[in-house]
């Protein structure tokens, strides 16, 4: 929307349309700054709005986070699941912006909104310019105090937020957690889950989730943090404009006071629904984030169940007890919880299992921990922490989870308390609150006697930060540029030795990470049946250990070496390996990884561990009906037979095939097929080409595997539309997948427009025709998406659609998605979709490439079929240069809606129940 109005007459009304605009007369004073730690500047303005501001020119995309004081803590009596109704709702406009998605998705922004218990925060990454930079900032201020909150459009939101309750509720896991707290927390609104009551969703009258928006959604209860590549003068006018113009209200907010009492005796919580794998979990009170004790049970957290050392870990998952197991203690405003799972492979055992948790967790009072332990802990923390500093638009979020828990310099302090944390600290927190009577867990066992814990209040935010300094902040690196011409022009490439592809792309980065990715190539279609498992397998197995370093051994190593590594394996003959670590240990981290590809140890006993963990999560995801429908849709689209690896399998025959697989089966697939003969090595980051290449060199020297390598091609096969409804009884949410099969390759010359004309159908997010009808005005849908891809070789292209639902209102989501295509393919797209199209869909291009792996993902695909990134600037160009009749005749030409196969998957059979909408006006 623009104004286009003169003189004081068009002040009046730019005044009356935003409640942004300003003049000499009214401009704001100027922030204030209060203080600097980290390279992490605060201020804050005269109506109470705190600003951090974090320079990063290393990466060409800008952050801007609003962080709003209201989650779940702040509701009262009727008004469970209100700040995040209002997270919805907030995306619905202002007359400024009354269509904010599509505003977001015109400039290519990565955006979301999410609610916990302490805050509501709205987060968007743009491509990093002047204009981007004042267009979030301005968005930002505008529907922090101006969002419409209409009746008509609570009327659809509520459905859409009761949609993603739903889905929750098919999560026993989940469920189970949400009743643990709930039976926890007496009075205090942390045992009330953030999602809400679905009573309260469905009923909420709009003049009170009005009342709810305009008490908390004011300057001086929110955050403003910016983040990335900006000029911070201009941020700084940017933000005195539009925010320094919204007067400070005169309403006083109350503090939360409640304080839980400390529980004496042990609670008990049985859930039942349909499953297959069970679970255990224990929940104990203990102080808040803000509390020195927070670091030390954080390291406990580790030490209990951190694979492969964890106590819990070699207790229940090596025992093959339990399929997996993880304890964490989430940082809050109040005091929260401490939390331990374990999942229990079709529910047998479970009194075994809870037992040994017990013991393993309760007796850290007794025996202690280790040295070793703690150190361990503290590195993999430390290791987490410090990796976590390369992604600047990661940083903004993290930050406004410590500035919801009192502090932004919390995040800091954090960081320094776990460096301190010694065996004693760990021993006395577990002394001090894993008590039998401060739990809450599946069985209720009465004491004798009162048994009491007192957890410590949150202390004094401002006392305890009185005299912190933090370190010295990071040194500033150069800017980098993600058109495809710069990025080719720093890329350097070459075969190595042993004939693998290498392509290193050195650039400054926060941190000085770097993104090393190895991709093996192995096996041809004959070979490789029989391996579908193994091959899967394999690369996983791999990483878990080698002949020289046992699983421990190896996690330490990397632990030490700030670095992170992971192995992903396929089917059709790909063994993929992912590195991140920084420049200082890149090279020792390369002789480990040598380790893992040329010796590793194929543990029978990690092995097995994975095996069960395996069998586990497909009875766990094979009554889920995302994952059923999507499992025959694949089956239907690509019908290939059973005697080829690229077979779809069933879930029963999954299961068969890995409860069958043996260690020596995958061991073979390495001796026989794994080798350097084939592949690509990617290097994205802070690094040396000429120290780095000869090491790269070294991991394929002398490797050649026994049997050849061809790659396995995909095929085309001429399918019919259907539709298909698949039973899930007891799940509350309902799948809608669709999909259909093309003969095309990406460098088709109707490629770009597929991909806009999906862009515009439903690949670009609330603001695409399927997210504004699906979800936005009829509220059928919290998640509804469509996608188009093509082969870079084999002439196979794939169009999805994809939409959850209440099972009850999935005929109308399948109506309207239908009537939806064919409107599309009708009557075509106007200029103005086009243009907003392309716009949107090359800056989110942009902002894709800024994140190191993903750059490196598609280094490596190029690499592969011999391109370069010359590939991209044309595509680019052929989108910039396409015609409304470019992107609707080729959406005519290869969309066929009576070709759509349509699969449903949900609890049809439940009787079909009148949806309460008793919505107030």
């Amino acid at each position: 929307m623009s104004l286009k109005t003169t003189g004081i007459f068009g002040l009046l009304i730019a005044v009356a349309i935003t409640g942004l605009a300003w003049s000499a007369e009214t401009a704001p004073e100027k922030a204030t700054k209060i203080r600097t730690v980290e390279g992490i500047t605060e201020y804050k303005l005269a109506n109470g709005l705190r600003v951090l501001l974090l320079p990063d020119p290393s990466r060409p995309t800008v952050t801007v986070n609003l962080t709003i004081m209201v989650g779940s803590r702040h509701e009262g009596y009727g008004e469970a699941g209100m700040a995040h109704l209002l997270e919805h709702m907030v995306f619905k406009g202002t007359p400024l912006h009354p269509n904010v998605p599509k505003a977001l998705q015109d400039r290519g922004a990565k955006f979301n909104g999410t609610t916990s218990l302490d805050r509501t925060n709205y987060y968007e990454t743009l491509p990093a310019s002047d204009e981007n930079l004042e267009f979030a900032i301005r968005l930002e201020a505008d529907r922090m105090i101006n969002s419409f909150i209409k009746g008509e459009d609570l009327a659809s939101e509520m459905t859409v937020v009761r949609n993603e309750f739903e889905r929750g509720e098919n999560q026993p896991l989940a469920v189970l957690r949400k009743r643990i707290a709930a039976a926890a927390f007496e009075w205090h609104n942390y045992g009330k889950t953030t999602i809400g009551n679905r009573s309260d969703i469905e009923r909420v009258p709009i003049n009170k989730l009005r009342d709810f928006y305009r008490r908390y959604y004011q300057p001086d209860n929110a955050f403003l943090i910016v983040a990335g590549k900006f000029n911070e003068a201009k941020a700084l006018t940017y933000i005195n404009k539009y925010f320094g113009t919204i007067p400070r209200p005169t309403r006083k907010l109350d503090n939360t006071y409640t304080i839980e009492p400390a529980q004496d005796g042990q609670r008990s919580v049985e859930l039942r629904r349909v499953g297959e794998v069970g679970a255990v979990a224990a929940a104990y009170h203990v102080p808040s984030g803000a509390h020195g004790d927070y670091a030390p049970l954080s390291v406990l957290a580790n030490i209990l169940t951190s694979a492969p050392s964890g106590r819990l870990y070699k207790n229940l998952v090596e025992s093959q007890k339990a399929t997996q197991v993880f304890a964490f203690a989430r940082g809050s405003h109040d005091p929260g919880l401490f939390w331990v799972f374990a999942s229990v492979p079709d529910g047998e055992n479970l009194d075994e299992v809870r037992d040994i948790i017990l013991a393993n967790v309760e007796s850290v009072e007794k025996d202690g921990v280790t040295e070793t332990e703690v150190e361990r802990a503290k590195r993999k923390i430390l290791k987490q922490w410090e990796l976590a500093q390369a992604d600047t638009s990661s940083i903004a979020v993290e930050l406004s989870n410590w500035v919801s828990q009192g502090d932004w310099r919390l995040y800091f302090l954090y960081r320094d308390r776990i460096e301190a944390v010694t065996p004693a600290d760990v021993t006395r927190v577990a002394s001090e609150y894993l008590a039998r009577s401060n739990r809450t867990l599946g069985v209720y066992i009465p004491s004798k006697e009162p048994e009491r814990v007192a957890v410590p209040a949150t202390p004094d935010i401002e006392a305890l930060l009185a005299d912190f300094k933090g370190r010295e902040a990071k040194a500033e690196v150069a800017a980098f540029d993600t058109s495809p011409a710069a990025i080719e022009a720093k890329t350097i490439r070459t075969t190595l030795p042993s004939g693998m592809k290498l392509a290193m792309l050195p650039k400054e980065t926060r941190g000085n990470a770097v993104q090393l990715q190895v991709t093996l190539r192995f096996g041809d279609a004959k070979s490789l049946v029989g391996y579908h498992a193994a091959a899967e397998f394999l690369p996983v197995l791999m990483t878990r250990g080698t002949k020289q370093l046992g699983r421990a051994q190896l996690e330490d190593q990397l632990d030490r070496l700030q670095a992170q590594l992971a192995g992903s394996g396929s089917p059709y003959g790909l063994a993929n390996f992912a590195v991140e670590t920084k420049r200082e240990t890149l090279l020792d981290v390369i002789g480990l990884l040598k380790q893992v590809l040329r010796e590793p140890a194929l543990s029978e006993k990690e092995f097995e561990i994975l095996r069960n963990r395996q069998v586990a999560a497909i009875a766990q995801v094979r009554t889920q009906p995302h994952v059923l429908a999507t499992n025959r849709l694949s089956r239907i689209l690509s019908p290939y037979p059973a005697n080829s690896v690229r077979y779809v399998p069933t879930f029963n025959e999954s299961e068969k095939w890995y409860k069958e697989l043996t260690n020596e089966k995958v061991a073979t697939l390495y001796r026989e097929f794994l080798g350097a003969q084939a592949g690509e090595i990617i290097v994205v980051g802070d690094f040396d080409p000429a120290e780095v290449q000869p090491a790269l060199a070294d991991l394929g020297n002398g490797w050649s595997a026994k049997r050849r390598f061809e790659r396995v091609p995909s095929e085309l096969f001429n399918v019919a539309g259907e539709s298909v409804a698949i039973e899930t009884p007891d799940k509350a949410n309902a799948q809608y997948s669709a999909g259909l099969t093309v003969a095309m390759r990406d460098e088709n010359k109707d490629y770009p427009a597929l991909l806009i004309g999906n862009f515009i159908f439903g690949g670009g997010s609330l603001s695409s025709r399927l997210g504004n009808r699906v979800r936005q005005q009829e509220g059928l849908s919290y998640g509804v998406s469509s996608r188009f891809s093509a082969h870079p070789i084999d002439r196979v292209a794939s169009f999805r659609i994809s939409a959850i639902s209440n099972p009850q209102n999935t005929p109308k989501v399948v109506a309207v998605i239908q009537e939806e295509l064919e409107l599309l393919l009708k009557k075509g797209i106007t200029d103005e979709e086009l243009e907003q199209a392309k716009q949107g869909y090359l800056q989110r291009q942009r902002v894709s490439r800024a994140n190191d792996s993903i750059l490196a993902s598609i280094l490596s695909s190029n690499l592969y079929v011999d391109r370069t990134m010359a590939y991209y600037a044309d595509r680019e160009a052929q989108i910039q240069a396409l015609t409304t009749a470019d992107v609707v005749n080729a959406l005519r030409a290869y969309i066929k809606p009576d070709r759509l196969v349509v699969i449903t998957a949900g609890d049809f059979a439940k009787p079909n129940k009148e949806q309460t909408k008793d919505v107030g006006k």
